[in-house]
């Protein structure tokens, strides 16, 4: 099976999406949710990157991550996993394979599409049915944007301030633009390298000599699925 094409670059802010593997639980309950955001903070203490948004699932988790020149994205993703997955094996006396290959990541338009992508991200659990209303999970960022919840995992979206003068206005905002579907992207957006503006990806292509489409298993469309 040959490899997705990977976008290096030390700085840019970056969806990040890693899978059990097999699509197994990683999470069974409320300790492991803990564990794993701690390791993330303790990372984020250790190493100057910012955390936007993030919504963590039972089987998979997504960050929307920015990094910079002493920020490297493969490393900090390994050291992530790897950690969290020693707390798993040790709980739960796993052996195995535990993420399902490597972590998927998209670089993202900060301007004009972060916090599209943020909403993505965060109506995950409405979109699986887990809750009503995306507030009412617990395990995202989004009871910080929309209700003002305190997490101080995050480094709050550049382009939230912009949706009002005052937080309540911007809460307000945010709630409507979940509801109103803001966060309702096309899933083949997630099977390019770059989410942007035209003028974006066109940019990026130049700059890194890529084609904005990553490629998949090998074989037959017939035999995949």
């Amino acid at each position: 099976m040959p490899r997705a094409a990977r976008i290096y670059t030390q700085e840019g802010i970056f969806h990040v999406l890693t899978r059990g593997n097999n699509r197994q639980k990683v999470f069974h309950d409320a300790e492991d949710f803990k564990v794993y955001k701690k390791k993330l903070k303790h990372l984020k203490e250790e190493q100057p990157f910012k955390l936007y948004h993030y919504c963590l699932m039972s089987n998979h988790v997504h960050l929307i991550i920015e990094t910079n020149e002493q920020t490297e994205l493969s490393k900090l993703m390994k050291r992530l996993n790897l950690a969290y997955y020693n707390h798993y094996k040790k709980k739960y006396r796993y052996s195995g394979h535990f993420w399902q290959g490597r972590f998927k990541s998209l670089l993202i338009d900060k301007d004009n599409y972060l916090l599209a992508c943020g909403l993505y991200v965060e109506r995950n659990p409405v979109r699986a049915k887990i809750v009503e209303d995306a507030k009412d999970y617990k395990y995202s960022s989004y009871p910080l944007y929309a209700c003002g919840a305190i997490d101080k995992l995050i480094n709050k979206d550049p382009n939230y301030d912009n949706l009002g003068k005052i937080d309540k206005d911007k809460q307000k905002e945010y709630q409507r633009l979940m509801i109103a579907g803001d966060g309702d992207l096309n899933s083949d957006i997630f099977n390019k390298l770059f989410f942007g503006a035209e003028s974006f990806g066109k940019t990026m292509k130049n700059k890194f000599g890529v084609k904005d489409v990553k490629r998949g298993r090998g074989g037959s469309k017939k035999n995949r699925k």
